[in-house]
C-alpha cells in the first residue's frame, strides 16, 4: 500500500513490524480529530457570566450626544445654511428618540442565571434533573427574562416544565408544567 489511507481508519498493512520507525509512519499516515478551543473542556476556566442588559446605555448615550449636536447646529444655523436643514433637525428628533428609549430599555440585569434557576425549580413542584436557561427580552420596553427548561431528575424524565422569571425583580413571570410526552423507549437501558 502505498500513499495515504482513504479511510483513516486504515493502517497500513505493508509495514515490517520490526522496523523501528513504523510506529512513526502509521502516525503520520493518521487521521487526528480534535474539537475547536471552544469546545474543549479542559481550558475550562469558571463558570460562565451573561453580560449584563445596561451595555445598551452606551450607544444610547452616543445617540443622544449626536442628536443633540444635531439640534444645536440646526438652532444655531437654522435653515439659512447649505448644509443645515429640516433634515438635519429630524435627524437630531430620531437620534434624541432612539437615544431615549435605548437608555429606558437598558435595563440593569439583577437576577443571575442561577437565581433564575433556583426560583423556577421551587415553582413547577418536582424535583429538577437537567435545566437549560436563556435570556430573552420582553415587550416594547425590553424587559430581561430568564426563559428556564426543567425536567424532573427521573431516567428517563416523567415531567417537564418552562418558567418565565424577570431579570429585574426576580418574580415568576409565567410557567407551565406538564408530563413529559417525549418517548424515551429507544435510550432505555436493556
Amino acid at each position: 500500500m502505498t500513499g495515504k489511507p482513504e479511510d483513516p481508519a486504515v493502517v497500513p498493512t505493508d509495514l515490517d513490524p520490526e522496523d523501528p520507525t513504523a510506529d512513526e509512519q502509521i502516525d503520520a499516515d493518521e487521521y487526528v480529530d480534535e474539537l475547536p478551543e471552544d469546545l474543549d473542556l479542559t481550558g475550562f476556566v469558571g463558570p460562565h457570566t451573561f453580560p449584563n442588559n445596561n451595555r445598551r446605555r452606551i450607544p444610547a448615550a452616543l445617540y443622544l450626544l449626536f442628536g443633540a449636536a444635531c439640534l444645536a447646529l440646526w438652532v444655531l444655523r437654522g435653515d439659512d445654511s447649505a448644509m443645515i436643514n429640516t433634515g438635519t433637525l429630524w435627524a437630531g428628533i430620531g437620534l434624541v428618540g432612539f437615544g431615549l428609549y435605548g437608555m429606558v430599555a437598558g435595563w440593569t440585569l439583577k437576577v443571575e442565571e442561577s437565581d433564575a434557576l433556583v426560583t423556577a425549580s421551587s415553582q413547577v413542584g418536582f424535583a429538577v434533573g437537567h435545566a437549560a436557561a436563556q435570556m430573552v427580552w420582553r415587550g416594547w420596553l425590553s424587559r430581561p427574562t430568564w426563559r428556564i427548561l426543567l425536567y424532573s431528575d427521573e431516567n428517563p424524565p416523567t415531567r417537564r416544565g418552562i418558567v418565565l422569571v424577570d431579570g429585574v425583580g426576580g418574580g415568576v413571570l409565567e410557567w407551565f408544567v406538564e408530563d413529559n410526552p417525549e418517548d424515551w423507549a429507544e435510550f432505555a437501558d436493556d
